[in-house]
């Protein structure tokens, strides 16, 4: 029963680093999934598996996994890129564009 403490990293459609997701922590599973004979849906025994606990900060959720006495591991979220260009609707207007024109 190991748990994994990490950032959940923002959603595709979001545009910017607007708001700060949380940390996580879940519960890697025990026992393999399996396909349900009648409808062929897959399904699990593993009850953990649908714990989700949401931290605002990294340490509340390792000195609750501390607490409790569960196992975890933390994944530390990936360094953002400072090298992301802005790019606007109007840029493909300017006059001094550099490629074909495609409209």
């Amino acid at each position: 029963m190991t748990a994994r403490i990490y950032r959940q990293s923002p959603s595709v459609t979001q545009s910017g680093p607007g708001s700060a997701k949380p940390w996580r922590l879940v519960f890697d599973p025990e026992l393999p999934r399996s396909i349900e004979p009648l409808m062929g849906w897959t399904s699990s025994a593993d009850m953990k598996q649908q714990i989700r606990l949401r931290f605002e900060t990294k340490e509340e959720a390792i000195a609750y996994a501390e607490r409790e006495g569960i196992p975890y591991r933390v994944e530390e979220p990936k360094p953002e890129t400072a090298s992301r260009r802005t790019v606007t609707y109007s840029d493909n207007f300017r006059t001094n564009r550099i490629g074909l024109w495609t409209h």
